[in-house]
């Protein structure tokens, strides 16, 4: 493998394990956030257990996308100096405004949240939490209004070579960032929302296992209490369904909004990066069936040695254009279009080193595209599925005695965060051999795209990029390992392993034996609630 190969491999696999961390912390704080306002407005203390609990899992994933998203920024600069240079007038500004607007609102009402349970109103302490929460959705904007442009430069033109801004209006209400953002949001709280659901019903289901709740004469269920543990009550049961319950709506109406969402950024990927959308249907030759199932070597350079077993007459040409008769470009007709525009063959040029020459692979990978797209919708469509299906399931009040189907629920944690990664692998490989997309409605000397062979650090070798993808890959492995434990002690710990003076008071001395703290002074380490 050359340099580029090994960049992309490595900006690929952190990539992915970062965005794992992401849809969980935007999703699940927004949800903490409605609970901690539940909590407020009426005071019942199942919602301060639910916003304790789900809160410090919120800080637990918080922490760690921290951790693991400060490598992408650096990486530009490491592996991807020439696309920095190339980008840098129009990328810089979403970047900087994450980085120092979003971002830093974000951490620092988020510490005032953490830190301010008891020094704070909580009407004040609420709305850090709502300012924070606000803060990752604008943090996730302006990341996605510099992604959107990679896929759609707008708002630009061409001097000495490189993409100057002329219209920040234009990159910022970029219409493919417009579409993407609020499908990103609805994929974040499905992935809040099965994780809600999964772990929910482990508890529900080791009360009934430990014989704490029983079901009654009418099959509905009867709440009761472990003798001596004040943290598995009957508030405790209150906790869990309505966690559930809560997971399970929004996991319902998050399947809705990336479906609708989902259509309509299907419909500008179709004008945009029309190459894209058809490797992800394999369809090689113009036409309107969408395929269900196509059989054959769909990662063969030869296209015409796939067929289509399942295919529905029309669908494609309603994702595409919103009828059923428009026929859509397959990747044959498409390929002799870009070679037209962009070339057969790398250009001639010393960025390109020995890739100057190869022949250009416009077809993307479709192995990816075409089972990332299918993969996206599948594992959304399951979550939803299973959502409505424990709706129904606990309709009396708690779930089944099974312990498979307890199992199953914990691992359906799984299927949305399934869902976002394919469907962000599917975007970024479709993309390729592009690393800046050309913008369709634009032509001539004013085109704006940039080959990825051109994109990777000329100075830097493939063993120096090999070294810190073992490393970083290395590191993350490791840090996933941790994230992994702290989550399962927690969870396994419920309620009380977020507010442990369900259990006992708090044990947190001087070396003389009085409280920490002093007189009138919060009790126990302050840290208590974060870790």
């Amino acid at each position: 493998m050359d340099a580029l190969e090994i960049a992309r491999w490595q900006f690929g696999i952190t990539t992915v394990y970062h965005f794992m961390m992401v849809p969980l912390t935007i999703g699940l704080g927004l949800v903490v956030a409605v609970i901690q306002t539940l909590w407020y407005r009426t005071g019942k203390p199942e919602y301060l257990r639910m916003t304790k609990f789900w809160g410090k899992l919120f800080l637990i994933n918080f922490i760690m996308g921290v951790a693991t998203g400060i490598v992408q920024e650096f990486q530009f600069g490491m592996a991807w100096s020439e696309y920095s240079r190339f980008v840098g007038d129009v990328f810089g500004a979403p970047l900087a405004m994450e980085a120092l607007l979003a971002f830093f609102v974000e951490s620092t009402f988020l510490g005032l949240w953490i830190f301010g349970w008891k020094q704070l109103k909580p009407g004040v302490h609420l709305a850090c939490l709502w300012v924070a929460v606000i803060g990752s959705v604008f943090s996730a904007y302006f990341i996605i209004v510099a992604n959107s442009w990679m896929q759609h430069p707008v708002g630009v033109e061409m001097l000495n070579g490189r993409p100057v801004m002329t219209d920040a209006w234009a990159v910022f209400t970029n219409n493919t960032a417009l579409v993407a953002v609020p499908h990103t949001l609805f994929g974040a709280l499905a992935v809040a929302g099965a994780f809600l659901l999964g772990i929910a019903w482990y508890h529900l289901w080791r009360r009934r296992h430990d014989g704490i709740d029983t079901i009654g004469a009418d099959g509905k269920v009867i709440p009761g209490e472990a003798a001596g543990i004040l943290g598995r009550d009957r508030n405790d049961h209150t906790v869990w369904i309505r966690s559930l319950r809560i997971g399970a709506v929004v996991a319902m109406i998050s399947f809705a909004g990336t479906a609708v969402t989902g259509d309509l950024q299907g419909k500008l990927m179709f004008e945009q990066q029309p190459m894209k959308m058809a490797a992800a249907e394999a369809a090689c030759h113009d036409g309107t069936g969408f395929s269900v199932l196509s059989v054959g070597n769909v990662g063969s350079k030869n296209c015409n040695a796939i067929v289509a077993v399942i295919e529905v007459p029309g669908i494609l040409s309603f994702l595409a254009k919103g009828d059923f008769t428009t026929e859509v470009k397959g990747v044959n007709s498409l390929l002799d279009e870009y070679q037209s525009k962009y070339g057969t063959t790398v250009p001639d040029n010393p960025i390109y080193g020995d890739r100057a020459g190869q022949q250009i692979q416009y077809v993307p990978v479709m192995e990816v595209t075409y089972w990332g797209f299918r993969m996206m919708i599948g594992f959304g469509g399951v979550a939803a599925l299973a959502a409505l299906l424990a709706l129904w399931a606990t309709r009396k009040g708690t779930v089944p005695a099974s312990r498979g189907l307890m199992r199953l629920a914990v691992f359906g944690i799984l299927a949305p965060f399934g869902a976002n990664a394919a469907g962000w692998i599917f975007t970024e490989m479709g993309r390729q051999p592009f690393v800046v997309a050309p913008n369709p409605d634009t032509s001539g000397i004013d085109q704006v795209f940039m080959f990825t062979a051109a994109a990777v650090s000329p100075g830097v070798s493939a063993g120096e990029i090999l070294t810190s993808l073992v490393v970083l890959t290395s590191i993350y492995a490791v840090l996933l390992v941790v994230e992994v434990k702290l989550l399962v002690k927690y969870v396994r710990g419920g309620v009380a392993s977020a507010m442990p003076e369900l259990v006992h008071a708090p044990v947190d001395e001087n070396e003389d034996g009085t409280p920490r703290g002093g007189p009138g002074k919060p009790d126990g380490d302050v840290l208590a609630f974060a870790y």
